[in-house]
């Protein structure tokens, strides 16, 4: 039997992906988190880990991400995948439900990936179906994720936002927008990353993710790799900058799933993606009021909008706050200023 549980509704904020080596530091320490997200695949049994999620769902807002439906899938969803997702959405009722633009099944071989599709209408058709299979199983909107691409196909006839927009005038589906594969993908296929992010409904974006990502040389090219091993980088920071600057805030993760780091990193990105959020949407407030240059008190400076470069870091400018108002900042906190420090 489902359990029950208090409205949570996944607030407009940052949350962080739950992992296994912080799940039982959640429970007994219950940190500040704007909301948790966890990988379906990983609830869809019975033991342990599924009881501590019946026990943080009732403490914390929360999101399920699916990595194995493979929309893309020429001959259909795999029913019984799709009834053990339905399963756990009623048994954890999360808020927000997503899954990849990706295909990773086939001849009934599950492949330990997510591949790229190509980019046109009879592909269109084929996801669209399986969207619309997968929001009337699960009687609720699907937001689908954008895809970090190593290489695309020659004939798509249309780029992966356009495939987006037009998935959600066919189905109704969400998006969410992760602005780390953003950027990997628009690294490896040489394409405008922040144009890609404005071609999208802006009102269709449920989500952000943001992430790390490790840079590879195959001879003379720099490759980007998505491996989620990492802080978010400064690059990736300013893409999220102009991210919110157009669609003002999202709820948003920080994803982090090899080499993972203890649980107060995670919640110390958390916290910067919230800062710079809060700077964004303060500089906004203040040019709507068009308040005189004299009459305002110089603001942090926001992240570079060219290459991998910034010029100074809003939360640094709240490191230096936080430390006038309280001078004993743990040492966790210390080290990781001194991480985007050595970043900056």
């Amino acid at each position: 039997m489902s359990a029950v549980f208090s409205p949570l509704a996944v607030p407009v904020s940052a949350g962080i992906g739950l992992r296994s080596p912080h799940i039982s530091e959640m429970l007994t320490r219950r940190p500040s988190a704007g909301w948790l997200e966890v990988h379906a695949e990983n609830y869809m049994g019975d033991g342990a880990g599924v009881e501590a999620l019946e026990k943080l769902r009732k403490i914390y807002p929360l999101s399920v991400h699916g990595v194995g439906l493979s929309l893309g899938s020429a001959g259909g969803l795999d029913r019984d995948h799709l009834e053990r997702l339905r399963k756990v959405c009623e048994r954890f009722q999360p808020d927000l439900v997503s899954e990849h633009l990706a295909w990773s099944v086939a001849d009934g071989a599950y492949l330990n990936d997510l591949l790229p599709l190509r980019y046109d209408e009879e592909a269109l058709a084929i996801v669209a179906r399986n969207v619309e299979t997968v929001q009337d199983t699960l009687k609720r909107r699907v937001l689908i994720e954008n895809l970090s691409a190593y290489l695309a196909f020659a004939d798509s006839s249309m780029n992966e936002a356009e495939f987006l927009a037009e998935l959600v005038a066919q189905t109704g589906c969400g998006l969410l927008l992760d602005v780390n594969n953003v950027q990997v993908s628009a690294h490896n296929l040489q394409y405008d990353a922040k144009a890609f992010i404005d071609a999208l409904p802006a009102d269709a974006i449920g989500e952000i993710h943001l992430a790390g990502h490790a840079t590879n040389q195959v001879g003379t090219d720099t490759v980007l790799i998505d491996d989620h091993g990492s802080r978010v980088p400064p690059v990736v920071w300013a893409l999220y900058e102009h991210a919110i600057s157009r669609l003002g805030p999202r709820p948003t993760l920080i994803e982090w799933d090899t080499d993972v780091p203890v649980l107060d990193v995670l919640l110390g990105e958390a916290m910067w993606a919230d800062m710079l959020t809060a700077s964004i949407m303060f500089n906004r407030k203040q040019a709507a009021r068009q308040v005189p240059a004299s009459e305002t008190r110089p603001m942090a400076g926001f992240f570079s909008q060219e290459g991998e470069t910034m010029t100074s870091m809003p939360v640094l400018a709240a490191f230096a706050a936080a430390k006038a108002a309280r001078p004993a900042v743990s040492a966790v906190l210390q080290q990781t200023e001194e991480g985007y420090h050595a970043a900056a």
